[in-house]
């Protein structure tokens, strides 16, 4: 039994999914469902858009949501994977939500660009960023977060994903993340408790997702996803808005829904994976981001499978092959 886990903004890059298209029927109808549900030719923005083209938020998040879902669906296809439970970072919850059955492909897609377009039009360009803190804990880093608005006068400034033990990226308003760049010292905030090792490492992404700045996301989504259909999901999907399990339709809704502008709980949602035992994880779709954060988490623990190429996927059917017996 696998746990899948699909990937968020960050680990799309040019030529993704390719692979898939040319060796499996199944892929090459995902990627003429997708462009077909947008309008556009997502073919040609995943093989042979520019990185910049595929950094745009309202390319991205669609992208990824194709790649993700044409990886799911060949691996349930050619092996017939069993699944016990999923999970996506951010964007991911989407894959998910698909593979669980519990959303349409073709309606997904469209809500996810709508998403990309809602999150980048809410804070203009500029007014927002986020900052991955290294070496804090979750409650070190609120603490930092207060200081910094309080001292600087200009906030909203939250945690915005909590990553991987040691790294939590926090998201908000630009004006406090340049103050907190000129005036961040670990004594200043936490006295003798000052944690040894404290980094912080701005990001480049277009807009402060994950805090309250994304408000005006969350409630266009609101509006497109209260007007899809939302079943049952065939198994259980661990929530990035508050790491618990779940299954029932409109609990899935109304936790995607504020997930636009709530932080992503991803180790603590792989605590309840492993709560359950559940340590064979397929990352589906593009990158290696997840087994990368997996393996801070508890590399002892959670065995993960990467889909990124042929050999990939021959891994895992070696994989499948040998535990039959």
């Amino acid at each position: 039994m696998f746990t899948l886990a699909f990937p968020g903004q960050g680990s799309q890059q040019p030529g993704m999914g390719r692979f898939l298209f040319d060796n499996f029927g199944i892929a090459k109808e995902t990627f003429e469902e997708g462009s077909e549900a947008l309008k556009q030719d997502m073919k040609k923005l995943c093989f042979e858009g520019s990185e910049a083209d595929l950094a745009l938020t309202e390319n991205t998040q669609p992208a990824l949501l194709l790649v993700s879902t044409a990886t799911q669906r060949v691996l349930n296809k050619e092996f017939n994977i069993k699944v016990q439970s999923a999970a996506g970072h951010s964007i991911g919850e989407y894959a998910a939500l698909v593979a669980a059955g519990v959303t349409r492909f073709d309606e997904s897609m469209r809500a996810v660009r709508t998403r990309g377009q809602a999150m980048q039009s809410a804070v203009p360009v500029g007014k927002g960023g986020m900052v991955a803190m290294l070496g804090l804990e979750p409650d070190q880093v609120e603490t930092l977060c207060q200081w910094v608005v309080k001292n600087s006068g200009a906030g909203p400034l939250s945690a915005a994903n909590f990553n991987s033990p040691g790294q939590i990226v926090i998201s908000g308003s630009q004006n406090a993340i340049n103050w907190m760049k000129d005036n961040f010292k670990p004594e200043a905030v936490w006295g003798a408790d000052a944690p040894k090792r404290a980094k912080m490492i701005p990001l480049s992404v277009s807009a402060p997702f994950h805090c309250e700045m994304m408000k005006p996301a969350e409630d266009k989504m609101r509006e497109v996803l209260t007007a899809m259909e939302f079943k049952t999901a065939a198994f259980p999907i661990v929530q990035n808005f508050h790491a618990k399990l779940e299954t029932d339709g409109s609990v899935l809704r109304e936790n995607l829904i504020r997930q636009v502008s709530a932080p992503v709980r991803w180790t603590q949602s792989m605590e309840v994976l492993k709560s359950q035992g559940h340590s064979q994880i397929i990352e589906c779709g593009a990158g290696k981001v997840v087994q990368g954060l997996l393996k801070k988490i508890d590399g002892e623990f959670f065995k993960v499978f990467t889909t990124t190429s042929m050999e990939d996927i021959k891994t895992i059917e070696d994989f499948l092959k040998a535990s039959s017996h």
